[in-house]
Order: structure tokens, then sequence, then C-alpha cells
């Protein structure tokens, strides 16, 4: 299972591993946040509306700041590979 660190508590918090599901039994298929019948899309939605992530995390309290973090640093990985790299 993956980790990641929560600067609030100061603790490591445990991620599921993957953090995408994608199960023909979940919303028809739709990507969700593993562990939750959140669309991953919705996290998407809310970022392009101008919402900050406070706002969609109050709104789906089933994923976790951490999580949510962590499927935007891997759709960035996937989608950007260069941002982020020691120039």
């Amino acid at each position: 299972m993956k980790s990641a660190y929560c600067a609030n508590t100061g603790q490591t918090m445990p991620l599921p591993d993957p953090l995408i599901m994608v199960s023909p039994e979940f919303l028809s298929g739709t990507p969700v946040f593993s562990g939750t019948r959140v669309p991953v899309k919705a996290l998407f939605d809310y970022l392009e509306a101008g919402d900050p992530l406070d706002e969609f995390l109050k709104q789906f309290p089933t994923v976790s700041r951490a999580h949510a973090v962590a499927v935007l640093e891997e759709a960035r990985r996937r989608v950007a590979p260069e941002i982020g790299r020691a120039a």
C-alpha cells in the first residue's frame, strides 16, 4: 500500500493501491477513487471550474486530501512527465 505524508497531522497516511479503480460494477466502469464511488472526473471538474481542492473534499468526504493529491500527481506524471524534473 502506498502512503503519503499529511502536513496537518504530521503523520503518514496509507493510500489505496491502485489509486483509481475501474470496474463495470461501479458507475458503469467510470474511473473512481479506489475505495469510494466518487468519480475521478469530479475532481477535475471542480478544479476546472476554479473551485479549490478544499471544496471538492468538503463535497466528497470519502476522498482524503492525500488521495486526491496523489491522483493529481499521477495525472501530472502521465501527462507532463517533464514538469517537476530538476533542471
